[in-house]
C-alpha cells in the first residue's frame, strides 16, 4: 500500500488539474483523505470561502446526511446536530449530543454555543458514522472536527472587510509572527453584525380596535428585529517548535454572542383556556397569527387570577406578572494545552488539556402574541474540564498503534423561570377544565464526569491491504439536582411539588419523596469496538468494510412537571456495517467517493411532550427509550478538475429508518416489552426529528485568468434537502400537527464572483445566498401536544446580497 500511496502523492503532484490531496488526523495520525477507510466530509479554508460559508451549519449544507441547524428560539444560542439521523436536538445539559463536536481536539460537550464561527479554520472534518473507538464519548452518529491554522511564523495573515443588506458588516482578519526563535504566535478575529428579517410588531399598536394597549406609541409599531447578527470572537495561539520531535501549542479563545432572539412567526394558534387571554380578555387564536415575516411577541406576562376548572379553590390564585430580556446572549472562553512530544522515532506521547466555560441567557414567548400562554426565562452557567493523554507507535513497517486515556468532569447550572398558564385537562364530553397555576423557578445544577481508555492498532499484512482495529471502553456518570420554588426563590412549589412544600427539601420519608433537593443518578459504562479491513486496487481506488459500535449515554428527565415524571432513561446504542471506496479516476481528475451503510440502533431516546401515562394530565417534557429501528441508506461525494480552472463538485445521500419495535408506554400504551406490531409503531414519527431521508448538492466554478489583470472566479451552488419530522409521535392525519408541524424539505442556491489580483494576494468577492429567495424553515416547535396550543417556525434567511475585499499578506 505504501508504494500505491506514493504513487498517487506523485501523479497529484503532476497535475495541476487534480482535485487537491487533503491530509485529515480522523485516526490520531496524519494520513490523506483518500487513504483513510472512514466515510468523510472534508472542507478546506479556500473551499469554506468559496461556498461562502461563515459558521459550522454552513457545512452541513454540502456534507451527506448531515443536519446542523439553529435550535428553535426556546432552546437559545444553540444548534441541532445529526449524522445519519443520529444526535440531539435539545440543548438541555442533561442529555448527550449524540455527534461528537471538536475544536482542536478538544470535546465540545454541549449543543449551546456550537454553532462555531469558521474563523482562521484551516479545514473541518465531518467523520459519517459511529466513532466510538476514536473520538470516544457520544459520538454515535459521527463527529465534526474544527481543526485551526496553526502558528508558522511565516509573518502571513490577512484582512477581510464585507458589508451587505440590512447593514451586514463583518471584519475578520488574521496574523501570524514570530515572538524568538522556535517560538510563533497567530491571533485571530471575527466581528459580524446585521440587522434582523423578523418584524416584532405591538399588536395594541397595529390592531388599535382590539382594545390592547399600545407600548410603543404612534404609527410606528416594530419594536425590534429578529434574525439579526452580533457575534465578536478573538482567538490566539501560542506554539513552541524546536525541532520534529516537540511541538507544544497553547491556545486560548473569547466569544460574546449578543442577538435578539431567533426569527420565529406563528404557524398555528388555539387555545380556549380563560387562564392563556389577554389581559382584556382576548382568546389566543389566529388573530395573532402576524404573517410570513413577523409575529406580536412580548417580553414578560401580565399578572392575573386563576380561572379553575378541577380545583375550584384555586379560582382566583393570584398570578405574578413575569417579564424578560428580547436577546439571547452567549459569553464563552476557553484554553487548552496541545503537547507533542516524540520520544523516539517510533514513540509519540500527545497530551491534551483543555478549560472552558460559558453564560447563556435568554427568554421566549412560546405563543409569539400578547396572550398569556407561557413565557420563560432562562440562563445557564457551565464549566468543563479535560485531559487526555495519547501514546503513538510505530511497530516496524507492518504496523501502528496507539493506546490512550481521557478524563473529563462538567458542571452545567441551568436557572429558570417559567410561567405556564395551559395547564389543563380535556375532559370527554365535558371539554378544557383548567388544572392549576403554574409559575415556578428551577436553578439546577447537573454534573457529567467520563473515564475512558482506548487503543487503535493498524496492520498492514501485505502492501495494498490494512487491517484497522480498535477498541473504547467508557464509564459515565452524571447527577441532576432537581429544584422547584415559587416565584420568590425560597418558598418550594406546591403543585409541582407538593411532598416537598409540605416536608421540605429533600424529605424522604413514609409520606413519600421531596422533589426540591433530590438527585438523580445515572451511571454506566460501555465498551465499543471497530474492525475495519481496506485494500487499495490501484494507486486510483481503495475499498473498505467496516464494522463499528457507538452510543449515546443515558440520564434522567430534566423538566418533571411532576414527581412522576423524574424518571431515567437509559444509553442508546448502535451497530453500524459499513462499505465504502474512495476513487481518484480519468487520470486523476475525478475523485469520487462512495458509502453505504446499514445501523442495527436500539433503545432510541425520544423526547414525549404528552405522557398521561406518566402522573397524569397536563405539560411533559420526558425523554424515554422509545424502540429500535433499522437503518440503512447510502451516500456520495463528488470532486472533479476536468479541465484546469473548472471545478465540480457534488453530493448525495439517502437515508432509509424503519422501525422494528416500540416501547407501548412512550407512546400512552400499557407496559409491556418493545412491541413490533404495525398499530402501536405506527404511533411513532416514521422518522426522528434529526433524519433527512434525501439530500443532494452540486457546486460548479471556474476560474478565468484574465493576464496582468488577475483572475475572475464565478461559482454556482445548489443544495435541496428533504423534509423533518416535526415531533417524536406521528400526528394525527388532518390535525395542526400534520398540517403545521412539520418541517417541509427546501432547495436553496448561492452565487458568487470573485476578482483576484495577479498576485493573488487581492481580492472582491460578490455573493448572493438563497439566490431565488426562497421562503423556508429551518425548524418548528409544536407545542399542542403540551396543551399550549401553539405551533411556531423559524423563517430561514431571505435572499442576501454582500461584497467582501480581503488583502493577504
Amino acid at each position: 500500500m505504501t508504494a500505491f500511496a506514493q504513487e498517487a502523492a506523485q501523479q497529484s503532484s503532476d497535475n495541476s488539474a487534480s482535485p487537491p490531496e487533503i491530509v485529515v488526523t480522523a485516526q490520531f495520525r496524519e494520513q490523506k483523505l483518500q487513504d483513510t477507510p472512514i466515510a468523510i466530509t472534508a472542507v478546506t479554508g479556500e473551499m469554506i470561502e468559496q461556498r461562502s460559508a461563515s459558521a459550522l451549519a454552513d457545512i452541513a449544507n454540502t456534507a451527506p446526511s448531515v443536519v446542523l441547524r439553529p435550535a428553535s428560539a426556546a432552546f437559545g444560542n444553540s444548534i441541532t446536530a445529526s449524522i445519519r439521523g443520529f444526535g440531539q436536538i435539545d440543548f438541555n445539559p442533561a442529555y448527550e449530543p449524540g455527534v461528537g463536536l471538536y475544536i482542536d481536539d478538544v470535546y465540545y460537550p454541549r449543543l449551546t454555543g456550537a454553532n462555531f464561527d469558521l474563523m482562521d479554520v484551516e479545514r473541518v472534518e465531518v467523520l459519517r458514522g459511529p466513532q466510538g473507538t476514536l473520538t470516544g464519548r457520544n459520538s454515535e452518529g459521527g463527529a465534526i472536527k474544527f481543526v485551526s491554522r496553526k502558528p508558522t511564523g511565516n509573518g502571513g495573515g490577512y484582512v477581510s472587510a464585507t458589508y451587505g443588506i440590512r447593514n451586514r458588516i463583518n471584519l475578520r482578519a488574521s496574523a501570524d509572527f514570530t515572538i524568538a526563535k522556535d517560538l510563533f504566535a497567530r491571533v485571530s478575529g471575527a466581528f459580524a453584525d446585521q440587522e434582523g428579517y423578523v418584524n416584532v410588531i405591538d399588536y395594541g399598536c397595529a390592531k388599535p380596535a382590539s382594545g390592547l394597549p399600545s407600548t410603543t406609541g404612534g404609527t410606528k409599531c416594530t419594536k425590534y428585529k429578529l434574525g439579526d447578527v452580533g457575534y465578536k470572537a478573538v482567538r490566539g495561539i501560542l506554539r513552541y517548535n524546536p525541532s520534529d520531535r516537540v511541538d507544544v501549542m497553547i491556545s486560548a479563545d473569547y466569544t460574546k454572542d449578543n442577538h435578539n432572539n431567533g426569527a420565529e412567526v406563528l404557524l398555528y394558534a388555539n387555545n380556549p383556556n380563560p387562564n392563556v387571554q389577554t389581559v382584556n380578555g382576548l382568546p389566543y387564536d389566529s388573530r395573532f397569527i402576524c404573517g410570513r415575516w413577523c409575529n406580536y411577541t412580548s417580553t414578560g406576562q401580565e399578572a392575573g387570577a386563576f380561572v379553575a376548572g378541577l380545583i375550584p379553590p384555586l379560582n382566583g390564585f393570584p398570578l405574578a406578572a413575569t417579564t424578560g430580556q428580547q436577546s439571547s446572549d452567549y459569553e464563552g472562553w476557553g484554553v487548552s494545552g496541545n503537547i507533542d512530544l516524540g520520544l523516539s522515532d517510533s514513540f509519540k506521547l500527545t497530551s491534551i488539556t483543555a478549560y472552558r466555560g460559558w453564560n447563556s441567557s435568554f427568554s421566549i414567548d412560546n405563543d409569539l402574541s400578547p396572550a398569556r400562554v407561557g413565557f420563560g426565562n432562562n440562563q445557564l452557567t457551565h464549566w468543563f474540564w479535560s485531559q487526555e493523554l495519547r501514546l503513538n507507535a510505530k511497530l516496524g513497517e507492518m504496523a501502528d498503534a496507539t493506546v490512550g486515556g481521557y478524563y473529563s468532569d462538567e458542571k452545567t447550572t441551568y436557572y429558570t423561570l417559567q410561567d405556564i398558564r395551559y395547564v389543563a385537562a380535556n375532559i370527554p364530553g365535558v371539554g378544557l377544565l383548567p388544572i392549576f397555576p403554574l409559575q415556578f423557578i428551577g436553578n439546577d445544577p447537573v454534573r457529567t464526569k467520563s473515564k475512558a481508555v482506548f487503543g487503535t492498532v493498524i496492520v498492514r499484512p501485505m502492501e495494498a491491504m490494512t487491517i484497522t482495529a480498535g477498541v473504547r471502553y467508557t464509564k459515565d456518570e452524571k447527577a441532576y439536582t432537581f429544584y422547584r420554588y415559587n416565584l420568590d426563590g425560597t418558598t418550594i412549589n406546591p403543585f409541582l411539588d407538593p411532598i416537598g412544600a409540605a416536608n421540605g427539601a429533600g424529605y424522604d420519608g413514609p409520606n413519600g419523596t421531596a422533589l426540591t433537593g433530590r438527585t438523580a443518578k445515572f451511571s454506566g459504562d460501555r465498551v465499543d469496538y471497530r474492525i475495519s479491513l481496506d485494500y487499495r486496487f490501484s494507486p486510483e481506488v481503495l475499498a473498505f468494510a467496516t464494522v463499528a459500535t457507538g452510543y449515546k449515554a443515558g440520564g434522567v428527565g430534566p423538566r418533571p412537571f411532576n414527581a412522576a415524571q423524574a424518571r431515567g432513561f437509559g444509553p442508546e446504542t448502535l451497530t453500524s456495517y459499513e462499505i465504502g471506496i474512495k476513487t481518484d479516476l480519468l487520470d486523476r481528475k475525478v475523485r469520487l467517493n462512495l458509502a453505504g451503510f446499514y445501523n442495527d440502533f436500539k433503545d432510541a431516546q425520544l423526547t414525549l411532550l404528552s405522557c398521561p401515562q406518566f402522573g397524569g394530565p397536563g405539560p411533559c417534557a420526558l425523554p424515554q427509550n422509545a424502540g429500535n429501528a433499522k437503518v440503512k441508506g447510502f451516500e456520495a461525494e463528488l470532486s472533479a478538475r476536468p479541465v484546469n480552472g473548472l471545478q465540480i463538485d457534488g453530493s448525495f445521500s439517502y437515508v432509509d429508518w424503519k422501525w422494528k419495535c416500540v416501547n407501548p408506554a412512550v407512546v400512552g400504551q400499557a407496559s409491556g416489552p418493545c412491541n413490533s406490531d404495525p398499530a402501536i409503531v405506527g404511533l411513532l414519527s416514521k422518522n426522528p426529528r434529526g433524519l433527512i431521508k434525501t439530500k443532494w448538492s452540486f457546486g460548479i466554478q471556474y476560474d478565468a485568468e484574465l493576464g496582468n489583470a488577475g483572475s475572475l472566479t464565478p461559482r454556482f451552488d445548489i443544495a435541496y434537502q428533504s423534509g423533518l419530522a416535526g415531533g417524536d409521535v406521528a400526528p394525527v392525519p388532518g390535525s395542526p400537527s400534520a398540517t403545521f408541524g412539520q418541517v417541509p424539505g427546501f432547495t436553496l442556491s448561492n452565487a458568487r464572483l470573485t476578482w483576484q489580483n495577479e498576485a493573488k494576494d487581492v481580492s472582491v468577492a460578490l455573493e448572493v445566498t438563497n439566490l431565488f429567495d426562497k421562503y423556508y424553515f429551518v425548524s418548528k416547535f409544536d407545542l399542542t401536544g403540551a396543551g399550549a396550543g401553539a405551533i411556531t417556525g423559524q423563517v430561514g434567511r431571505p435572499r442576501e446580497w454582500a461584497v467582501t475585499l480581503k488583502k493577504k499578506f
